[in-house]
């Protein structure tokens, strides 16, 4: 029997139900405070165990239905342009590969994919974000995915598109699977090329930020203007997370492309 909403988050330390609380309060300013900051709030502990450890065996259970995403490409998810000169940050090319489980494939009645559709945790996010009318994407691969990544996995340096992301930590990896980010390495008006290109070479340490991947925590991050990645996986044991998609447009979807890229498809059932 899946676990109700309520029940797979801890509402005590995170009263998602009673913001209005002192820390409901509490909570909200800290999280803000954190995205102000540093671009990415980190709430640890969200999920409880039991409900962790259900969703993990869920992807375990769906990897075998997953699409590989292998693609090679910028930072800026693009080519290289090549009217940059040779070493350049929009001409290095960078290398991710994982297994990405479509929303379209996790069961209705799955414990994640109820926590994802439910109301109260889509209104808690847009508090976070001071963004306070979010919508589901209508992205029927890329509403919900879950990305289940085996040794040797990585996710290349890369800026979102998006506005945030969203994701949920549910099993850490032996080894590796960590997240790494230069927040605010550039700006809306500057690119900050020379940064970027340390923070490509592995050569800015006083930039990057490392976190490790604690299963159960729930993050909010924006990375227009923070560089990313996760590192190489190491081990037998694959991490896996859930990334689920809002925005403050009711109508958001993903471009064919992307979802050719990422799904291997594009649309539900076309396989």
């Amino acid at each position: 029997m899946s676990i109700a909403p309520a029940d797979t988050i801890d509402l005590e330390r995170y009263p998602i139900l009673d913001l209005a609380s002192a820390r409901g309060r509490a909570v909200l300013a800290e999280q803000r405070r954190s995205l102000k900051d540093k671009g990415v709030a980190i709430l640890p502990g969200f999920i409880k165990a039991d409900a962790c450890a259900e969703m993990a065996r869920d992807g375990h259970a769906l990897r075998e239905r997953a699409h590989l995403e292998d693609v090679w490409g910028t930072a800026y998810l693009g080519p290289p342009d090549e009217s940059f000169p040779e070493g350049h940050p929009r001409r290095t090319l960078l290398h991710s590969l994982t297994w990405v489980i479509a929303y379209d494939l996790v069961p209705p009645l799955a414990a994640l994919r109820r926590l994802y559709e439910w109301d109260p945790l889509m209104m808690f996010v847009g508090e976070i974000l001071e963004r306070r009318r979010l919508y589901r994407m209508t992205d029927p691969l890329g509403a919900l995915n879950v990305t289940v990544m085996s040794e040797g996995h990585t996710q290349g340096w890369h800026y979102d598109n998006a506005e945030f992301v969203v994701s949920l930590a549910l099993q850490a990896s032996n080894d590796g699977g960590k997240f790494e980010c230069a927040p605010f390495v550039r700006s809306q008006t500057e690119e900050n090329y020379d940064d970027v290109a340390r923070v490509l070479d592995g050569d800015a340490p006083d930039l990057v930020q490392i976190l490790p991947m604690v299963p159960g925590t729930l993050m909010i991050f924006e990375g227009r203007n923070s560089v990313h990645r996760v590192n190489p996986v190491i081990g037998d044991v694959p991490r896996i997370v859930a990334l689920l998609a809002y925005d403050t447009r009711p109508d958001s979807d993903s471009s064919t492309a992307f979802k050719m890229l990422r799904y291997g498809r594009t649309g539900a059932g076309n396989r």
